[in-house]
């Protein structure tokens, strides 16, 4: 059985956006560099299988992720696929810079809803590193760009342990405040449940910043990555964030696991009659070759599952 079979559930939306992070967050912790000619066939593979938004790189200094040096020679090279969007995560302004002079129009922060996280990532403070965003925000947006804002360890942090919803909702309204397009909300150690999902978006909503600004980005760690996501669909999300073949975790988290895998994502939107524009098959092959490049099996179910099967289509 190469498809899900489609069985609509009511109250859930007829189209989801997939926010494809593998090129940027499921690399970028790779102990062995990949080439920038193997990542420039991975972002072409994941635009040929139908991918609308993937997340091309970082501009962080490449000091703290060597994986992503290459950004400038990556963005230099790529040829964009038609009607496909390539955002870049941006840390600060001189990140701005180097997006803005090689043409992205399309960027991401990254805050956290904690204060342990916020030194550790950004080695400021909550209210240092919004402090930090503002002018990136305000110039990004001057220049028309789009913004997307992370906000990571909304569920639960290894230092701080359980995150209450208030301070998440706090730090949430500051960050769509600088005027980020969509927030994305991440379960960065992977801790979330289903019932502390649907309470944060509720919270949030009653606060302003309803689901049609808000995504969602799920960490598999404790196999909760899809329940999360059908009480965040559930309660008005339609933008979902994964990476290929399950790539990836946080560099600065130990215990962040993979990301939820695409593919598992897409098998359980399109078994709900959701629309995703992805074809499953040529992602598993992408994902089949990625893993190969990197030595190792992929840990998406999906793929496993349909990798034989695949081939020989």
């Amino acid at each position: 059985m190469l498809s899900p079979q489609r069985v609509a559930m009511p109250g859930l939306p007829m189209s989801v956006t997939i926010w494809e992070v593998g090129p940027r967050d499921g690399l970028q912790n790779e102990s062995s560099i990949v080439p920038v000619d193997v990542k420039l066939e991975f972002l072409d593979r994941l635009a040929t299988a139908g991918l609308g938004v993937i997340e091309a790189t970082s501009f962080v200094h490449p000091k703290w992720v060597p994986q992503l040096a290459d950004a400038e020679e990556l963005l230099a090279r790529l040829e964009p696929a038609p009607g496909v969007r390539y955002p870049v995560l941006v840390p600060n302004e001189r990140g701005l810079d180097r997006a803005l002079a090689l043409g992205s129009r399309d960027i991401a922060i990254f805050g956290s809803a904690t204060e342990t996280f916020a030194k550790r990532n950004l080695n400021r403070t909550v209210d240092e590193s919004l402090t930090m965003f503002e002018p990136v925000v305000q110039r990004a947006r001057t220049e028309g760009m789009r913004v997307r804002g992370y906000l990571s360890m909304c569920f639960g942090d290894p230092w701080e342990g359980e995150v209450p919803i208030a301070q998440v909702v706090a730090v949430a309204r500051r960050l769509v405040g600088l005027g980020v397009d969509q927030l994305s909300l991440g379960d960065t150690i992977g801790v979330a449940t289903p019932g502390h999902v649907t309470a944060l978006i509720r919270a949030l909503t009653d606060a302003g910043v309803g689901p049609d600004r808000l995504a969602v980005h799920f960490h598999d760690t404790y196999g909760q990555a899809l329940a999360n996501t059908l009480a965040a669909l559930q309660s008005g999300v339609t933008t979902v964030d994964s990476s290929a073949g399950g790539l990836g975790g946080c560099p600065y988290a130990k215990s962040a696991t993979g990301n939820l895998a695409t593919e598992d994502l897409v098998w359980h939107l399109h078994g709900l009659g959701i629309t995703t524009g992805v074809d499953l098959h040529a992602l598993v092959r992408t994902s089949v070759w990625m893993a190969q490049q990197l030595g190792r099996q992929s840990p998406s179910a999906v793929v496993r599952a349909l990798a034989a099967e695949t081939a020989t289509r």
